[in-house]
């Protein structure tokens, strides 16, 4: 679901690749990795804007995490649109702190639908702010790796940049 209300577009280069941040007057709605492999929008339409506010904050937050100073949690504003579901199992996502996992079906229950595991899977999948919403955090019930918009590969990387210790 894009939003048609962005002010502000930016690429920001990272250690795992470049990234792609959206902004809305009221925080930051898009950060993904540009891809073509795993993402078809590699851009979004908007003006160019490192300078803008959210982004500037989510640029000097991310630039910590990527030094090891991950934060408990990134302080920027986000602005999340997507159903009320989704939106549910992504506040849930923020409350998984760095270096712990979650699995799909603990998010479900978290957000009161034990037996949606799916569902949330789902909607973790379709995160519109990587990283900072953290959907890399959650694994399979097993402790498998599974399932990350921008792959698997980055999802470990992630995890051990944060010192995850996987089960």
């Amino acid at each position: 679901m894009m939003t048609t209300d962005l002010v502000a577009q930016a690429t920001l280069n990272s250690p795992l690749g470049p990234l792609l941040l959206g902004a809305t007057e009221r925080g930051l709605a898009y950060l993904w990795f540009v891809d073509p492999e795993y993402h078809a929008v590699n851009t979004l339409e908007a003006p160019e804007n490192p300078r803008q506010r959210w982004i500037a904050q989510a640029t000097e937050e991310l630039d910590g995490y990527w030094d090891g100073h991950c934060p408990p949690r990134f302080r920027v504003p986000l602005d999340l649109q997507g159903t009320a579901f989704q939106r549910a199992v992504w506040q849930a996502l923020l409350e998984v702190p760095p270096g712990r996992t979650s699995t799909y079906g603990s998010i479900a229950r978290q957000v009161g639908a034990p037996q949606a595991a799916r569902a949330a899977g789902a909607a973790i999948g379709r995160n519109p702010v990587a990283i900072i919403v953290p959907c890399h955090r959650i694994i399979g019930s097993n402790g498998s790796l599974t399932g990350f918009a921008s792959g698997l590969p980055r999802k470990e990387r992630l995890l051990q940049l944060e010192g995850a210790l996987l089960v």
